[in-house]
């Protein structure tokens, strides 16, 4: 029986997560009952220090790892008879591009999973080019995927799970190691996708550009999750969870 929340504006949530425990083998408790929802085309940041539960979570959203709690994307819970449609729907993209371009060429790599859906040849060229086209990457298609520079890395690798037309793009640390050329490239893109969003970063700048809403985790649960501003202007609560305010936040003097 599936007991999804509906969003506040009264629509079935992209993402649905209820009391989701997640315990690694060495006994390493990751995941403390994280409760969570994400609205169709809402953009929202990840933050939290290292360790603190991040990167597990985002593993449970397409499947990767199992934990015991309900996990839905678009009203459809993310259990192993359904992988095939999750993974699909849910584009991960992980924070190093390498770990995700295998192929020898970009197309190749763009092209990799509407192929592996069975879709006709016409199709998953057509695929392939609009989602190039999105990231900026329309001309590359016969370049070596390991020739590229990170910042292109990084676009050709949103685009491998854009390619799959997926319901929620999931990012861990999409700004790590790009110059501020590069950096400012991807915020644009970003900007400019019309997916919903999940995004784990320890960019701060990065949050405050580009996201309404922020989700702090740490120690495996979720201790705020609110507007990006107000959450920000909270010096406390940013420093008790190893979190440092964006240069252009003024702390908060309404005390």
């Amino acid at each position: 029986m599936s007991h999804t929340l509906l969003a506040p504006n009264g629509r079935q949530p992209t993402l649905s997560i209820q009391n989701l425990t997640f315990h690694y083998p060495d006994g390493q408790h990751a995941l403390r009952g994280v409760s969570l929802q994400v609205a169709p085309g809402e953009k929202v940041a990840l933050v939290g220090p290292n360790g603190a539960g991040k990167s597990t979570l985002m593993l449970h959203l397409n499947g990767l790892l199992h934990g015991d709690g309900v996990i839905e994307v678009s009203g459809l819970p993310v259990v192993k008879a359904n992988l095939p449609i999750i993974r699909s729907q849910v584009g991960l993209v992980f924070q190093n591009p390498d770990d995700q371009l295998f192929s020898p060429t970009v197309f190749e790599d763009v092209a990799f999973g509407p192929l592996h859906m069975g879709l006709p040849e016409a199709e998953v060229r057509q695929r392939a080019a609009r989602a190039l086209a999105q990231v900026g990457m329309a001309g590359f298609e016969g370049r070596l995927s390991h020739h590229l520079s990170l910042g292109q890395k990084k676009r050709v690798a949103i685009a491998t799970v854009l390619s799959m037309n997926p319901e929620i793009l999931v990012l861990d640390e999409p700004s790590a190691g790009l110059d501020p050329r590069a950096r400012r490239a991807l915020i644009n893109l970003l900007r400019e996708l019309p997916q919903t969003m999940l995004v784990s970063t320890h960019d701060m700048m990065l949050v405050y550009e580009l996201f309404p809403r922020t989700v702090i985790m740490d120690e495996g649960v979720v201790v705020a999750d609110g507007a990006t501003q107000d959450l920000l202007q909270d010096g406390a609560l940013l420093e008790a969870h190893g979190l440092e305010r964006p240069y252009l936040i003024a702390p908060d003097i309404k005390r």
